[in-house]
């Protein structure tokens, strides 16, 4: 299972900006699809400590929010370090 996760739906741009940086940063993660899945959508809610929008996005136990968060966390230098611990936890 991998380490990143993120909750999302197929029509949330948001979703697919998240899954583009993710994705250029060469890194895996789990996609959990919300979409007509109240169960899925209340976990995430619950992990998320009452986020309820799409995408919620952690990296290992840490919850970053959404895509706007995670952009503003590579934009300060924060998710390389971040990713990059993850990284040498699943070698």
């Amino acid at each position: 299972m991998s380490v990143i996760r993120i909750f999302t739906t197929r029509l949330c741009p948001y979703c697919l900006m998240a899954k583009r940086l993710l994705a250029r940063k060469g890194v895996r993660y789990q996609e959990i699809p919300v979409d007509g899945d109240p169960q899925q959508r209340e976990r995430m809610c619950q992990e998320a400590g009452g986020g309820w929008t799409v995408p919620q996005i952690f990296i290992g136990d840490r919850h970053i929010g959404g895509f706007d968060d995670m952009a503003a966390l590579d934009r300060a230098g924060g998710l390389d370090p971040l990713l990059e611990q993850i990284d040498k936890k699943e070698s």
